[in-house]
C-alpha cells in the first residue's frame, strides 16, 4: 500500500512539474493541512532521475510556502482575530492554535516567523500571529523565506541523495521523514531552552 502511495506522489508530482510543486507548497503553508514532505521529497527524487531542476524545485518550493504565509498573513491582517477564531474551526484552525502560536511569536519575537517555519504543526499557523501584529511585510518575507528554504532544501536532499535506491525511497520514506522532524523537534527544544536560560539571566 505504501508502495503505491509513494509511486502516486512522485507521479503526481512529476506530471504536474514546477507548478504542482508551488501550489502544493502554496496548500501546506497555508490553511490547508497539505505536508510539505510528500511534495518536496519526491522532487528530490526526480531531481536526481534528471526529470526535474533541483535549483527550480527549491525555488517554487520557496515560493509556494512564501505565497501561502502571506495568503495567512494578509487573513488576519484584514479580518482580525475574531474572524480567524469564529471560521477557523472549519479549517482545522482552533481557538487553542491561535493562542499558542500568537503566545510563540510573543515570546520569540519576529525571528519566530524563520523559526516557527522549522516546527511542525507551527509552520502553517505561525503567520496568522504576525499578521495580527501587523509585522513589517518586509521582514516577515525575509524570515519566512530563509525558514522555508531551510525546510524545503532538507527534503529535497533526502529525496535527492536516496535516489540511488527506488526501493529505498519507497520502503523508509515514512521513516526518513519521521527522523527529519525528530531531528527539527530537538534543534527547535534546544533553541527553546536556550531563549529560556537568556531570559532568566536578563
Amino acid at each position: 500500500m505504501l508502495h503505491e502511495i509513494v509511486d502516486f506522489i512522485v507521479q503526481t508530482v512529476g506530471s504536474l512539474g514546477y507548478i504542482g510543486i508551488f501550489i502544493m507548497m502554496f496548500l501546506e503553508s497555508s490553511f490547508f493541512p497539505f505536508p510539505s514532505e510528500v511534495v518536496m521529497v519526491p522532487a528530490g527524487y526526480l531531481a536526481f532521475q534528471g526529470e526535474m531542476n533541483m535549483g527550480i524545485a527549491i525555488i517554487c518550493g520557496v515560493l509556494g510556502s512564501l505565497s501561502g504565509a502571506l495568503f495567512n498573513y494578509y487573513l488576519a491582517v484584514k479580518f482580525g482575530r475574531k474572524f480567524l477564531i469564529k471560521y477557523g474551526k472549519y479549517f482545522f484552525i482552533s481557538e487553542e492554535t491561535i493562542n499558542k502560536m500568537e503566545k510563540f511569536f510573543k515570546d520569540h519575537g519576529h525571528i519566530s516567523t524563520f523559526s516557527g517555519r522549522l516546527i511542525p504543526a507551527v509552520r502553517q499557523y505561525i503567520s496568522f500571529p504576525a499578521g495580527l501584529a501587523k509585522m513589517n511585510i518586509f521582514l516577515f518575507s525575509l524570515y519566512t523565506s530563509l525558514g522555508a528554504a531551510v525546510w524545503v532544501i532538507i527534503l529535497v536532499l533526502v529525496g535527492y541523495f536516496i535516489g540511488d535506491s527506488q526501493l529505498l525511497i519507497k520502503e523508509y520514506l515514512r521513516v526518513i521523514i519521521i527522523a527529519i522532524l525528530i531531528v527539527l523537534a530537538i534543534v527547535a527544544y534546544l533553541y527553546y531552552k536556550n531563549f529560556k536560560r537568556k531570559s532568566l539571566n536578563q
